[in-house]
């Protein structure tokens, strides 16, 4: 099926030129002061894990891989990879940690998440946008210290460090980005 270049996102499967399936990254449409606006594609080859990177103009038509999405839920990581079932047929499927790649340490137990399934096979996962950890280590509140563009840095409980704003302490539940670990909220749990 062909799509304009812009409406491609993270996470969408295309088929090339050279007839092989490539797995969307990271997709940004860029639009200059002058000239023709472009989508700038980061792809990974789903057959060898090559990357690449390429540019399109954004209205210029590209291959989209008719690829099965449906949710699953995280059930958990072995020497075979990471392992998610279908919650209305209690089918299992193994991803392979390089599909996983850097989305690993937000995976929680349980969670739903969107596995595309390409012939059978995961291509690639979708984490929900938001997921919530707690704090575990960060530097103490200093007296006088504004609250208006100061953060500090944070452990989390995933080991994924994040800056948070000053009144954040240790135990604290935060909200966070799976797309780049940063700070949203406090939980409201």
């Amino acid at each position: 099926m062909k799509v304009i270049a812009s409406s491609l996102r993270k996470g969408n499967v295309v088929e090339r030129e050279d007839g092989k399936l490539y797995v969307i990254l990271f997709a940004e449409n860029i639009h200059p002061g002058k000239g023709t606006p472009v989508t700038q594609l980061d792809m990974r080859r789903i057959a060898d894990g090559v990357k690449v990177s390429e540019r399109y103009r954004t209205t210029e038509q590209v291959e989209r891989a008719f690829v099965e999405e449906r949710e699953h839920t995280f059930l958990y990581n072995d020497g075979d990879g990471y392992h998610f079932m279908n919650p209305e047929s209690f089918d299992q499927v193994a991803v392979p940690e390089s599909i996983v790649g850097d989305q690993a340490p937000y995976l929680i137990e349980n969670m739903p998440v969107q596995v595309a399934l390409y012939n059978g096979l995961a291509i690639s996962i979708e984490l929900p946008q938001r997921v919530t950890f707690e704090v575990v280590e960060t530097e103490p509140t200093t007296k006088g210290q504004t609250a208006s563009s100061s953060y500090k840095p944070a452990v989390l409980s995933n080991g994924v460090r994040t800056l948070v704003p000053p009144h954040i302490a240790v135990g604290t539940r935060v909200v966070v980005m799976t797309a780049d670990g940063s700070y949203v909220e406090r939980a409201k749990d």
